[in-house]
């Protein structure tokens, strides 16, 4: 595809003649690894010396062989694993002036002057206080003979990347290691559920995270809400952040809500302190594609930087990495523990994000099954929602959330069965706020959900419409809930009962809705497909020079496949987006033929199950498997329907929650204004995520973006980080990085409501 004039290349960047360093800083995360690999790679790439500091600071003060030139293969096989393997360290020496004095000395002897810090906002301000002394550091070396200092070496450069899985650094809407911990502790409180249910036994959880969180206990309201609550459950898990205060500011521990719990309840109840596992294990899918994204834009930054740039940290808003000056992201998140200590709970709380919808979707709605004091005003609406196409992780998670929500704003919510196929054939009831508890970590439809189409059963669905006197519909699913969409609000110049809100909410694993960047599922997916090539690549590790070629699901959308692969560090991947020919075949195998004679002897490469329709995943498989003889064997894996299945992710959770909360909320605007039908093209809508926000746009005006044919988005975001993922497998190719090279200010999300989520 041609590319406009006006793009820039990373090509015109060179980073010949520079020597850019990397170190991880404070405590460890998932992805600091996958960080590292990036910035490596990258640096590589463009003609840099990249250098390994071991051991955090401390390493860059004793020098020696703490500082290592990095090559190629000496970052193969990190990105799957936990922790940093360059090591992290704390460092009271770097503290003083004398020991940024050791520091500066060592980075000059290796002739460094760019550093990559990967660490929390402790480790981040020291960088910046180093680059700041940089000048006058240099000029007591030359005063003590250091005969390596020349002019060359006058300025420190800085870029940072936030490796924390507290998530507590603001102008970043997650950092490096937050998915892969909230990945350990909700697999924990899955598991925990069960022994819970089995006993009708309250269990107390203490998770990390310092003070980020503990807002949600800044009022003593969430204990009456506990003992409340807790009496009409037979399961119970109160999680409590380790940081956790009252508005006093005295801690609230594990136990002291155990000893609350048990006092006002009497309840058989356990605690469980998570601890470090939070901090180990691999990192998700989220955190490789983050740390890559992150650490590639680190290295650009350094490239296009100045004597006269600030500091800067790498940061994720929305799907885009940006780059926000470091001392006022650092600010910032100082404001949020200065408003703590100062007991001005809200000012931190509007700081760090609002806490309103996990509030309104724990307190019970209008429902005797949950007498309260927080009944809502009776509306007179009647709000259907139902799931259509295949099955996605998460999209319990999103009706849940649909349904508390509408009942919390006084609609009656009824749940229909089986898509559109259930609802022409009345398999609708009205379902309440007790219904839905527990859904949240359930994979699948619990509605049930089909392929049909509405359009030959207009008339039995209009019908349906009637009886119950639904007067609007939210439809949770992938592309036949747009077509679906689409062929009621056609509908409606034969049959008014379509004339009222309608929305959709994007939940698919192939990620292929036009309107939105991201959907329900995907995220899960993603994992599944990260996991089961962690475990094939590491199959091959007796075996020596073997290549797997994978198939993923999709459709035509190649999104699970380019994603994954960067994911999982492939070295190829076929998608019918990129058409490709008998030629590039053959070239990815001789550059396959090629890694076979370093150390790095196994190959991945990926297909999308409809990438093409004669390059099929046996003939590239028989394909590399004859041109690969005498110097690799092929195996193949085709993965089927194990992309749908299994517990939502954490992210796909939080997704599908605040996105249907937020289609709800339109649907309740939209049934007040609408008198008493509203036919207009914007009573009928996608909420999808676009690049920072979720915005609603009316069904008629997608039309044009999509391929119908194809089932797919005429333009995709995800087609740019393809060229990432070819350089970090060492292919040449073009990178646009027309969307980097900008210094914003902080405009961090967490100030406004959730009006934003966060994507890969």
């Amino acid at each position: 595809m041609a590319q406009p004039d006006n793009k820039k290349f990373f090509e015109n960047l060179s980073g010949a003649g520079k020597a850019i360093a990397v170190l991880t800083s404070g405590g460890d995360a998932q992805g600091m690894n996958a960080a590292v690999r990036a910035v490596v790679r990258m640096g590589i790439y463009v003609g840099a010396k990249v250098y390994f500091i071991h051991e955090g600071y401390q390493g860059m003060v004793d020098g020696g062989d703490n500082i290592k030139e990095a090559t190629w293969e000496s970052v193969s096989s990190m990105l799957q694993v936990g922790g940093t393997v360059i090591g992290s360290a704390r460092c009271m020496e770097f503290r003083t002036h004398e020991g940024r004095l050791k520091a500066a000395h060592n980075l000059v002897q290796h002739g460094i002057t760019n550093l990559c810090v990967i660490g929390g906002d402790g480790s981040l301000t020291g960088a910046n206080l180093f680059r700041e002394e940089w000048s006058s550091l240099l000029a007591k070396l030359v005063q003590q003979g250091a005969e390596t200092v020349t002019m060359k070496y006058s300025a420190l450069h800085i870029v940072g990347m936030v490796g924390s899985i507290d998530n507590d650094f603001c102008g970043t809407d997650m950092t490096i290691g937050t998915d892969s911990a909230l990945h350990r502790i909700i697999e924990v409180v899955d598991a925990i559920m069960t022994t819970a249910q089995s006993h009708q036994r309250t269990f107390v959880l203490e998770v990390m995270g310092r003070h980020c969180g503990v807002s949600r206990f800044g009022t003593s309201w969430d204990f009456y809400f506990v003992c409340n609550r807790a009496g009409r459950k037979r399961l119970n898990i109160i999680i409590v952040a380790e940081g956790a205060i009252d508005r006093n500011n005295k801690p609230i521990t594990t136990e002291h809500v155990k000893d609350l719990v048990v006092r006002s309840l009497g309840f058989d109840t356990r605690v469980t302190i998570l601890g470090h596992v939070q901090r180990g294990g691999t990192p998700s899918a989220f955190d490789r594609i983050l740390a890559s994204r992150m650490g590639v834009e680190a290295v650009l930054a350094l490239l296009e930087t100045t004597a006269n740039t600030p500091a800067c940290v790498v940061s994720l808003c929305g799907n885009q990495a940006v780059r926000l000056p470091l001392m006022e992201c650092v600010q910032m998140t100082q404001e949020v523990q200065k408003a703590m200590d100062e007991k001005r709970f809200e000012d931190a709380v509007k700081l760090r994000g609002s806490l309103r919808l996990y509030k309104r979707l724990s307190v019970p709605g209008a429902d005797s099954e949950w007498p309260c004091a927080f009944s809502p005003i009776q509306s007179n609406f009647n709000v259907a929602v139902l799931n259509v196409g295949a099955p996605a992780a998460g999209m319990n998670a999103a009706v849940r959330s649909a349904v508390r929500v509408g009942i919390s704003e006084g609609h009656k919510m009824f749940a229909i069965n089986d898509g559109f196929e259930g609802f022409y054939k009345g398999q609708i009831k009205e379902i309440k706020w007790g219904a839905v508890g527990g859904w949240t970590g359930q994979g699948g439809s619990l509605l049930g959900t089909k392929r049909t189409l509405p359009a030959k059963y207009i008339g039995k669905i209009a019908e349906q419409i009637r009886k119950y006197n639904i007067n609007a519909l939210l439809v949770i699913g992938g592309f036949e809930a747009y077509l679906g969409i689409a062929e009621l609000l056609a509908a409606r110049g034969t049959c008014e009962e379509f004339c009222v809100p309608m929305i959709m909410v994007p939940a698919t694993v192939s990620n292929n809705v036009p309107g939105s960047d991201l959907s329900i599922g995907a995220d899960t997916a993603l994992n599944a497909i990260t996991d089961t090539c962690d475990r094939i690549k590491q199959s091959a590790s007796g075996t020596k020079r073997r290549v797997f070629i994978i198939e993923t699901m999709g459709g035509y959308c190649g999104y699970l496949a380019s994603v994954g692969g960067l994911a999982a560090g492939a070295d190829a991947v076929y998608i019918y987006e990129e058409p490709f020919d008998i030629r590039e075949l053959q070239s990815n195998v001789e550059h396959l033929t090629e890694k076979m004679k370093t150390s790095i002897q196994r190959g991945l490469v990926l297909r999308n199950e409809n990438s093409n329709v004669n390059y099929t995943t046996d003939f590239i498989y028989q394909l590399y498997s004859e041109e690969g003889k005498g110097v690799f064997d092929c195996r193949k894996n085709i993965l089927g329907h194990m992309q749908q299945g299994g517990a939502p992710s954490p992210f796909d959770r939080n997704f599908g929650t605040k996105i249907a909360a937020k289609a709800m909320q339109w649907i309740s605007k939209k049934l007040v204004q609408a008198q008493p039908r509203s036919p207009g093209e914007d009573s009928a809508c996608l909420l999808g995520m676009r690049r920072r926000a979720l915005v609603f746009q009316p069904v008629t005006q997608l039309k044009d973006q999509t391929d119908f044919i194809h089932r797919i988005p005429k333009e995709q975001w995800w087609l740019k980080l393809r060229p990432l993922m070819k350089i970090l497998a060492k292919y040449k190719t073009s990178y646009d990085v027309s969307d980097s090279g900008q210094l914003e200010h902080v405009v961090c999300n967490r100030t406004k409501e959730s009006d934003t989520t966060t994507t890969i």
